[in-house]
């Protein structure tokens, strides 16, 4: 490979090792992968490890070959990653709309519409007003006011969860506030460019961007309802995991791609393709398979984020940059705790909301890099505005141990953890909906037992949502699927699927996800329920076994024996088979 080649992926190679070595290494820590990359972004980039490499700050005892080798561990350019680290805001905003549903949005409307409008009109006031005094234009001022406001849904979010806070009263109120920030963005982003059109003039900023921009907004999401879900169902009915990978590349690349064409965000078109898919049967394995891009593509993101960061502007005026970062957590505070306060939450629930709202979020730098491409916003301005968000954000896990010792004072009464849409939230989970599973399905129906199902059969998942039947296209072996499912909060998980190796891969991870679920699975025979039972299901129910006990129940009752003393039997006699298969305490697992 010669040097220019190398050049072309030395950057991508660099960010590979970081990935490969902050995810796990800050998991670890319990901290975020986020402000590792933001860490590891700042230390690789231009401004850390790239100014050694520039020969006026080597030492000159050291020897020459050392600028070499931090040369080749440097982000030199951080231009060369930031077309790839665009794309992790865009996974991300397709995740948020695949996410999003009017059943969560009904749910949470109170929360959503009333303290989210809240918290983000009045923080925009205060910021947009501090930007006019400080000599801002009217659209400038706007757009700091908005981008400030926003908070990052990518750290406080995985902090909350960590610190089990996602189910309390001040979780649902911090969760409500970021799915409305999120709700905002896309339009957002379109507020920018369209202000940066508007020194051109009324008639081009008709002509040129709002006209194309509804004009793309109706066609893609008139073409993904027409298109996207028969789309699914073919690459489905194929079997074949690459595919189904391949569509879910297009549909957020190329709903992005399309959308920039008409004016808009790449995000934006993301964002409407995952609404969209939100109410399909494929919404789970989709969330699943995209995950790892998101979390990929994101990484890489805020390692540009990170790159970006100049620490000489720090320095240099140590008192602003730092004062600029304060003043963004302490005004959001005061807003967010004030907005709490009169919707009336509680003083505990304000002050974690508060809190944890306070830092800037991710969404700042997209706003603010838009604003200045399109000449909307000073890029001074914007650069100190980067500069205070990237430090208040690396106060996020600091203020989760605050929240923690706050809430460890005063508990919260309401526990109860959010449910997610079309997930297991005390229902029984079906894995396979062919004449087994139907006929399970309809006993839970006639006993009143919420259920759905998943399936991986395109045609029957296809037939049966037509009936309204809630199931889902998807590979239940698969642990993040089942999380994604909400298999921990599951009343009990029925496996009627006959790809028996299959339903062991299933027990296993349902299992390792929910020590105490009710596990019921279909087996072969004898020695398959023995393994089943070895894996941890609750009752295994032999097919061989059933059928020897019903065909003996059949015949008992021909014969003349009372029905009573029949079904006595035959309850007894299972009950020694049950015993016979399940492994004696200590005995190692047996696997097939």
């Amino acid at each position: 490979m010669t040097p220019t080649h190398y050049e072309h992926y030395k950057s991508i190679l660099i960010f590979l090792v970081t990935a490969g070595v902050v995810a796990p290494l800050f998991r670890r820590l319990k901290l975020s992968p986020v402000i590792g990359f933001l860490f590891a972004g700042f230390c690789l980039g231009p401004y850390g490890l790239g100014h050694f490499a520039r020969g006026a700050a080597i030492p000159s005892w050291e020897p020459g070959w050392v600028a070499g080798v931090v040369s080749d561990v440097t982000l030199d350019n951080v231009g060369e990653i930031a077309p790839l680290a665009e794309f992790g805001v865009v996974f991300l905003l397709f995740m948020i709309g695949l996410e999003l549903s009017w059943e969560r949005l009904a749910r949470l409307r109170g929360l959503v519409f009333g303290f989210g409008a809240l918290q983000v009109f009045g923080c925009t006031a205060a910021f947009a007003t501090i930007a006019l005094a400080l000599k801002q234009q009217p659209a400038a001022a706007a757009i700091l006011g908005f981008a400030l406001s926003m908070s990052s849904t990518a750290i406080v979010i995985p902090v909350l969860a960590d610190r089990g806070r996602l189910g309390t009263t001040a979780g649902r109120a911090i969760f409500s506030v970021l799915l409305f920030q999120d709700l905002t963005v896309a339009p957002l982003l379109f507020l920018v460019s369209a202000l940066g059109s508007l020194q051109e003039g009324v008639s081009a900023l008709l002509l040129y961007k709002v006209l194309p921009a509804v004009a793309g907004l109706a066609l893609v999401v008139l073409a993904g309802r027409l298109i996207l879900r028969p789309l699914f169902h073919l690459v489905a009915a194929a079997v074949s995991p690459e595919f189904f990978m391949a569509a879910c590349l297009l549909v957020v690349i190329g709903t992005g791609f399309f959308s920039a064409l008409t004016g808009l965000s790449m995000g934006l078109g993301a964002f409407i393709a995952g609404l969209l898919l939100a109410e399909t049967e494929y919404r789970r394995q989709i969330e699943v398979t995209i995950d790892p891009f998101r979390g990929l593509l994101l990484g890489l993101f805020f390692v540009s984020v990170g790159a970006s960061l100049d620490l000489e502007l720090i320095f240099s005026a140590p008192l602003r940059t730092l004062g600029f970062a304060l003043c963004i957590i302490l005004v959001k505070v005061v807003v967010t705790y004030a907005a709490a306060s009169g919707l009336r939450l509680g003083k505990t629930v304000a002050a974690e909301t508060s809190l944890m709202l306070g830092p800037g979020g991710e969404f700042a730098f997209v706003m603010i890099a838009a604003a200045i491409a399109n000449m909307a916003l000073p890029a001074d301005a914007g650069a100190d505005a980067m500069v205070g968000v990237t430090l208040s954000m690396f106060a996020i896990p600091l203020l989760g141990a605050v929240v923690s010792r706050l809430s460890s004072q005063t508990p919260d009464a309401e526990l109860a953890r959010l449910p997610e849409d079309g997930a297991a939230a005390q229902k029984a989970i079906i894995v396979g909906y062919g004449r087994v599973g139907q006929l399970v399905g309809e006993m839970l129906k006639t006993h009143q037992i919420e259920f759905f199902v998943v399936e991986t059969n395109a045609r029957l998942v296809r037939r049966f949502r037509r009936q309204g039947i809630e199931i889902f296209w998807g590979d239940a072996a698969r642990p993040e699927f089942l999380e994604r499912c909400g298999i921990g909060a599951a009343r009990a998980l029925v496996i009627t699927i006959d790809h028996f190796e299959a339903s062991e891969e299933i027990v296993a991870a349902a299992r390792g996800l929910n020590r105490g679920l009710t596990i019921v699975a279909r087996a072969r025979d004898a020695e398959h329920a023995r393994v089943l039972y070895g894996l941890g299901v609750t009752d295994a129910v032999p097919e061989t076994v059933e059928a020897s006990l019903q065909l003996s129940e059949a015949v008992l009752v021909d014969l003349g024996i009372p029905m009573g003393h029949v079904i006595a039997s035959i309850h007894a006699k299972r009950e020694n088979y049950r015993k016979l298969l399940q492994p004696k305490p200590g005995a190692p697992e047996k696997r097939r």
